[in-house]
């Protein structure tokens, strides 16, 4: 894919242009990632609309497939986010009319005439930046007063894990958004007693600890923590030498791990007339979807009533369905190989969050940079397994290029970055799938 040599505020400006001519005299269907970064890119587009006065349908989907996509009205403005820049070759030949596509994920086919397109990856000066952040921007283009919006941006980021990349688009976002920052451990909730916050850490997994009620004490009185009147600080309260002393407790527990990949930026972005903790209000945006209600995400973002305690009642779900996912993934029989590892749930993970326990995985310190971890489960149809891979440290092989090889010749959909993708390929090609995965990342090793 040629590379544009425009600058992406030039890019954004003529799309948005077009985008209001096109929606001007026709109707409107947008189409969203049911992520994080895809969910609070929606919450940003309906405020939007809604500010321009503009009707619309709205769908959240898991992925695009060929059967969905030929499903969507031809006589309306089509508007993707988060995703549909591995689906240009099905939107071409499915002869949809008016689409625009704002989203990250990486470009593998031409782009068709009747497509319109933000995406950093077309450009040569590319930009790490989330679809949510694209979409603020956009939005800030075709509307006035979108300011209140750019806490939704962050958030997005933050599910896609870019807040440890912030450019100075990203800056702007931020100081438009009135964030608290601070530096600190990356534990989250940064808002939230101590004990309870180190039992569910996931990201960072902390061994003996993460779902060890009993690894978290003895972690706290290592750091010389202890409760005061039955309760123990949260991470903001913390004193520096108190701070420290955390820090170093996690690293012996967690030998591989670097100083810089446990201590980052700690945001606080005020909901529901709160300052909380940007992850775990991202943490609970992608519960509410992976458990399959979407629309309380939405509702959530847009800071509906009575979505805050739905919301937050699914995340405690979501936390003890993770829990018991990864005790899972890390007890059963592995193909692990240098360079790889190979991991089989079938229907012992959920499919919704075969991905984010791949990414804990990866980001646990237990494999070597460069390992391509992938993982896989059976989707709720039956019928279909979604695998997903990361690669660790994010380096190495394209993570991307590796499954597209892998399921060239039994079919599947593939999508995502050079270091995190995803594929779903049919059920009755599981075994073959698997052997076609080894052999490749087997001669991709070798390459290396």
């Amino acid at each position: 894919m040629k590379k544009r040599g425009k600058s992406l505020s030039t890019e954004i400006s003529i799309v948005a242009e077009k985008f209001l001519e096109r929606i001007s005299n026709k109707d409107l269907f947008v189409v969203s990632h049911f992520d994080t970064d895809g969910i609070t890119s929606a919450s940003i587009m309906i405020k939007t609309l809604k500010h321009l006065d503009k009707t619309f349908s709205l769908k959240i989907v898991k992925s695009l497939d060929e059967s969905f996509i030929s499903s969507l009205p031809k006589d309306k403005v089509i508007l993707f986010l988060d995703l549909a820049s591995g689906s240009l070759h099905h939107i071409e030949k499915l002869g949809l009319k008016d689409v625009f596509i704002i989203d990250h994920h990486e470009v593998v086919y031409n782009i068709p005439e009747n497509v319109h397109i933000v995406n950093p990856e077309l450009l040569e000066d590319k930009q790490k930046i989330s679809s949510s952040c694209l979409t603020y921007l956009f939005c800030r283009e075709i509307s006035d007063n979108m300011e209140d919006l750019a806490k939704l941006a962050l958030i997005g980021m933050i599910g896609d894990t870019l807040e440890k990349e912030i450019g100075k688009i990203n800056h702007g976002i931020l100081n438009d958004g009135k964030i608290k920052k601070r530096r600190g451990p990356l534990i989250y909730p940064s808002t939230r007693p101590l004990n309870k916050v180190l039992e569910f850490s996931s990201n960072p997994y902390i061994p003996g600890v993460t779902g060890n009620a009993e690894g978290v004490i003895e972690l706290l009185r290592d750091a010389g923590i202890k409760p005061l009147n039955n309760r123990y600080k949260s991470l903001i309260e913390l004193t520096e030498d108190e701070m420290s002393n955390l820090v170093t407790a996690i690293m012996l527990r967690n030998p591989l791990s670097k100083n810089k990949e446990i201590i980052g930026d700690i945001f606080l972005v005020s909901l529901f007339n709160k300052f909380e903790d940007a992850r775990e209000i991202s943490a609970i945006i992608n519960a509410c979807s992976r458990l399959g209600e979407p629309e309380t995400a939405i509702q959530f973002c847009l800071e509906l009533q009575g979505a805050k305690k739905k919301a937050e009642s699914l995340y405690i779900k979501y936390k003890q369905l993770l829990l018991s996912s990864l005790k899972f993934v890390t007890e059963t029989e592995k193909i692990e190989e240098e360079g790889f590892v190979i991991i089989n749930a079938r229907d012992n993970v959920k499919d919704t969050i075969v991905g984010t326990i791949t990414s804990i995985l990866a980001n646990s310190s237990l494999y070597e940079d460069g390992t391509i971890i992938t993982t896989m489960a059976i989707d709720d149809t039956k019928e279909r397994i979604k695998v997903s891979s990361r690669s660790v440290g994010k380096v190495g092989r394209n993570v991307r290029e590796v499954l597209s090889t892998a399921v060239e010749e039994i079919g599947g959909e593939v999508g995502g970055h050079e270091f995190a993708a995803g594929c779903l390929i049919p059920l009755e090609k599981e075994q073959e799938f698997i052997e076609s995965l080894k052999k490749t990342l087997k001669i991709e090793f070798v390459k290396v």
